[in-house]
């Protein structure tokens, strides 16, 4: 984020910019967010660059508290509510002091009510929006397109959410991860929560399947972020792959369910995405029993979680390779060629036009021997 640094009594000219965002993500509480950012903020403080805390939250973490010391904090803004002096982050403070970095945690955060803005991440736009580069911190279940699936996981409804395009518009997005069991050492050991909320926390947010399936969200999440970046910058007719994608071919044969089941199979070994395409002729009608085994196809590839995908097209190979290209798929699943062996004497294999079709996509065929 920082390839020119400068000395501390060297004179900085902020460029007219957009500030960039790095945002730590994590899967729960206590993984070490903010002790990250914080060791970053350090190391970029030594390197000269004009750091300062904009927003700290320790929650009591002794550890934490050690490590924001020597960085400058911008003072907090008081609000009154309800009779109540209750403090926020100044943002128009920030802004007036100008700094090259500022760190802000807990990016959920709603306001308090009567502040200028009603969500942090809306203050971090406008420190963005003045040049100023913003280091925060969110933890995955605050994303807004989670937020149905971590409440089926945990049956916990978050209530403080931030727009999945926070995630997309970072310059940077950083997954912080430790193990189930190193979280669960933590909270046990005080490190996260005081002492009266320990044994409440692991028997409801923190219980082991939890953290397990949390720990799996953050990391796809940010496996997606880095994906979708790479084949946005690397040259045209490239592709960077980050997550295995699966691609079953089906037709009216009725071995197909057994592809499909096989390509399921697969879809679980390697945590993949699955996807399934059946090639219409334009020129034929499906007989009766023929629509119902494609119904069945579809209906199964979806019962595995899976997408169909049903195209018309006169050439089946080349088709294959057009939605394999179009879905990022990395394997690609078929049967064995129905085609007499002297039809292939004459003529290449429907196998042999596809790998020709595909070679340069970098696609693992595999091809299963079926029952005739």
């Amino acid at each position: 984020m920082y390839p020119n640094t400068l000395s501390p009594d060297s004179s900085y000219i902020r460029p007219s910019r957009r500030g960039k965002h790095k945002i730590f993500i994590g899967m729960a509480p206590g993984v070490g967010k903010t002790y990250r950012m914080l060791e970053e903020a350090h190391q970029l403080k030594k390197d000269g660059i004009d750091v300062v805390i904009g927003f700290l939250e320790t929650h009591g973490r002794k550890d934490t508290a050690l490590k924001a010391l020597e960085l400058e904090v911008i003072p907090r803004k008081v609000i009154l509510h309800k009779n109540i002096n209750l403090e926020e982050m100044d943002t128009d403070g920030i802004v007036s002091r100008f700094p090259q970095l500022v760190l802000v945690d807990e990016l959920a955060h709603t306001n308090i009510p009567g502040s200028t803005r009603e969500k942090r991440y809306q203050d971090v736009e406008l420190i963005l929006a003045a040049g100023i580069d913003v280091y925060s911190t969110v933890n995955i279940q605050h994303l807004e397109s989670l937020n149905d699936l971590v409440a089926k996981i945990t049956g916990v409804v978050v209530r403080e959410r931030i727009p999945d395009l926070l995630l997309d518009e970072a310059n940077a997005v950083v997954v912080i991860d430790v193990t189930p069991e190193t979280l669960e050492e933590r909270l046990r050991e005080g490190k996260i929560y005081a002492p009266d909320k320990i044994e409440q926390s692991l028997e409801n947010f923190f219980q082991r399947r939890n953290l397990i399936a949390l720990r799996e969200l953050a990391l796809r999440e940010v496996a997606d972020t880095v994906e979708e970046e790479a084949n946005t910058s690397i040259s045209a007719g490239q592709v960077c792959n980050v997550h295995e994608r699966v691609l079953v071919c089906v037709s009216t044969y009725p071995n197909s369910i057994q592809l499909l089941r096989r390509g399921a199979r697969l879809t679980n070994y390697m945590n993949a995405r699955l996807y399934t395409v059946f090639i219409a002729d334009p020129e034929r009608f499906l007989s009766k029993a023929e629509s119902l085994h494609i119904d069945t196809c579809e209906k199964l590839c979806k019962e595995f979680a899976g997408e169909f995908i049903h195209v018309k097209s006169n050439s089946v190979p080349k088709t294959i390779a057009q939605v394999a290209a179009n879905h990022h798929i990395t394997q690609i699943v078929i049967g064995e060629s129905q085609q007499p062996r002297w039809k292939r004497f004459f003529k290449r294999s429907f196998t042999q036009q596809l790998l020709e079709l595909i070679r340069d996509q970098k696609i693992d065929l595999h091809i299963i021997g079926t029952e005739k």
